[in-house]
Formats: structure tokens, C-alpha cells, sequence
């Protein structure tokens, strides 16, 4: 089924490339996003593919400033003169259609900056800047294309897009490493007894380092069970996109402790098995979801928060019921074949979710 254009400035092709490049690099996200809406799903993956972009763009090294190209790229889009790229074009629609206040791409590019800098976190509320930067920002984003902007409900997705960035930090502490980074707070290496220098000019697990995953695990679960009180408050038919989700990376946390808190030596991967057993899990939390009491956001994306609030809401159409039986069946059949090419010769490791 081809989604309806949503633009000004982007055609099908258009979406259809932002969906080819979240496919190809970013496997969660894409699959749980095949539980939304395609009115919802179409602009979450143009937002997600501009993300995805501008975080490989910094990573990649490219020749001048990648910083002052994604802002400019960010400008023309709020301009309304995106550039030659899809998920250029794609982005600006989306944040006119549905007013996505500038404050919440300007943080994820502010995240970017910092890791460009080098920079590390002393602790875990300073780490916690960072996420709500680089990931809460997006859980903002979307709870715009999602059409609820009550405080709670944009508090809660910030929580969640925080707790899987603690979640791509805990599973790449091995890869991050030899790239030269580290995010683990600063404090607990050194309550840990590790030299966090000696660490980066050589990688290796240890059962102090394993500790310390096991605590940044917690903290994103005090996080993801936070963001399941916003997401009962969504609609129906969007809950169960978030959701999967929501377990789907939760698992990433429990496939690490399966395999011994060593994020070093190997990648945590969550089987198909267990991915069918995840969705499933979550159309069911979806249909019983039950609001709980109100939380105040993360003092980190409390800024994120207010400028959702600031910004008036635009009418946009409320997303059409999808055909459930149909929707279950088709990503079951691509966890199957995306597990296929994983098995395949050169085959590449996807990258973390926008964080």
C-alpha cells in the first residue's frame, strides 16, 4: 500500500527512498515502525532518515564541516527550501505539516557537536544531556507527528527516546571504543578501577566493565518503564509501533546480560524468535495499556518538553486503522528476510537507532 504524499516539496519517490535508507540502516526502528499507521508511518521515517543522515554524516568524516552543513540544511528546510536530498525534502514537509518547533532538530545537532568534540560525561546526569540531545529530541519529534502534545505524553516519549540511547551506549561500549569514544560515565570507570585511557588504546572486557553496563541498563529500564505510562495515552492503532519499539530495544539489554555484559568482543543481537515474541507483546500491551500517574519530565529534556508545548499544534488528519492480520504477517516475513542478509557474506552491521 503506497502512502499518500504529504507535501509541498516531496514526492513517493521521495518517501520511498527515506523508507530504503531506515531499512538498510536501522532494522528496529524500520520494523517497528511497520506498526504504525502508514498516514503516521510515512513522515516518521522522513523524520528518522534525516536523522539517520545527519548522525552519519558527522560519523563519516566527510571532507569541510559537517556541522555547518546540517545546519544549513536544517535552515533551508525551515525556510521551506530544502535541498537535492530526499530525506531533505521528506523533513521539511514534516515539520510544517506538523509543527515541529526548531528547538528539537537544533538539540540533536548540539548532540552531534559534542560528539565531534570528543566529549565525555563525568556522570550519569551529565550522560544524560547528551541522550536527551541526540534521542529525546527525536521522541519529541514524533510525538508531533503523532498529534498529542500533552506535557506528560511529550515528558514520557523523551524518557523513552533517552533509554534507548543508554540502551546503543551499553551494547557499543566495544565499538565505541576503538572509534575512540567513551561514554560510559567518568566516575564509575574510576570507581570501577579502570584507567579510561588504557581502555580506549585497548578494548577488553572485564567483570568491573560488566558492571558497569549492568548499571547503565538500569537506569534505561527505570526509563523505559517511565515511558510506558505516555505511551497508553496515545492512539490505539500508534501505540503498538511504539511499543515494539519499546520492547524491541529493551531486549537488546536482556540479550547483553544473556551474553555475559561483554559488549566488547561481540554485538548483541535479539533473535527472530524473540522479535516475533516481542510484537506480539506489544499489540497486546497495545490493546491494555492503562495510563498511570504523571511523572515531571527528566530535568535533561525538560526544554524539549517546553518547546513542544510552545508551539501550537497544526490540524493534521488522524491516522486511518491499518489492516492488523496483514500488518502482523509482513513483519514477520521481514524480521525473516533481514535476518537472512544479516547471515550473508559482507553483509553490514546496522548502526544505532538515532542514537
Amino acid at each position: 500500500m503506497q502512502a499518500p504524499s504529504i507535501s509541498n516539496h516531496a514526492s513517493l519517490a521521495d518517501h520511498a527512498a527515506c523508507r530504503a535508507l531506515i531499512r538498510q540502516g536501522s532494522k528496529s526502528f524500520f520494523a517497528a515502525s511497520l506498526l504504525l499507521p502508514v498516514p503516521v508511518r510515512e513522515p516518521a521515517l522522513a523524520l528518522y532518515a534525516f536523522c539517520r543522515q545527519a548522525d552519519d554524516l558527522v560519523d563519516g568524516g566527510s571532507r569541510g564541516d559537517p556541522l555547518t552543513l546540517l545546519e544549513t540544511r536544517l535552515e533551508l528546510a525551515y525556510q521551506g527550501r530544502p535541498g537535492p536530498r530526499a530525506a531533505d525534502r521528506a523533513f521539511a514537509d514534516v515539520v510544517k505539516r506538523y509543527a515541529i518547533p526548531r528547538v528539537l532538530p537544533q538539540a540533536l545537532l548540539e548532540g552531534f557537536a559534542w560528539d565531534a568534540q570528543g566529549r565525555r560525561y563525568e556522570d550519569l546526569p551529565a550522560l544524560l544531556q547528551y541522550a536527551a540531545r541526540v534521542a529525546g529530541s527525536v521522541g519529541a519529534m514524533m510525538t508531533c507527528i503523532l498529534g498529542v502534545r500533552t506535557p506528560a505524553t511529550v515528558a514520557r516519549a523523551c524518557d523513552l527516546g533517552v533509554a534507548m540511547q543508554l540502551t546503543n551506549i551499553a551494547r557499543d561500549v566495544g565499538e565505541d571504543a576503538r572509534a575512540g569514544r567513551l561514554y560510559l560515565p567518568l566516575a564509575w570507570v574510576r570507581d570501577a578501577g579502570i584507567d579510561a585511557e588504557d581502555f580506549l588504546r585497548a578494548p577488553r572486557y572485564s567483570p568491573a566493565l560488566g558492571e558497569l553496563i549492568e548499571r547503565l541498563l538500569r537506569a534505561a529500564e527505570d526509563l523505559y518503564e517511565r515511558a510506558s505510562a505516555g505511551i497508553a495515552d496515545l492512539p490505539r492503532d500508534c501505540r503498538r509501533g511504539i511499543y515494539a519499539a519499546r520492547f524491541l530495544y529493551a531486549e537488546i539489554g536482556h540479550e547483553l546480560r544473556r551474553n555475559g555484559l561483554n559488549s566488547v568482543e561481540r554485538r548483541a543481537v535479539v533473535p527472530l524468535p524473540r522479535k516475533a515474541a516481542l510484537l506480539a507483546r506489544a499489540l497486546r500491551a497495545a490493546d491494555n495499556a492503562a495510563a498511570s500517574e504523571a511523572a515531571a519530565p527528566l530535568p535533561q529534556t525538560a526544554f524539549l518538553v517546553d518547546a513542544v508545548l510552545a508551539e501550537p499544534a497544526t490540524d493534521v488528519n488522524a491516522p486511518a486503522p491499518a489492516n492488523l492480520t496483514e500488518k502482523v504477517a509482513w513483519l514477520v516475513d521481514l524480521f525473516e528476510r533481514l535476518e537472512r542478509r544479516d547471515r550473508s557474506p559482507g553483509a553490514a552491521v546496522s548502526g544505532p537507532a538515532a542514537g
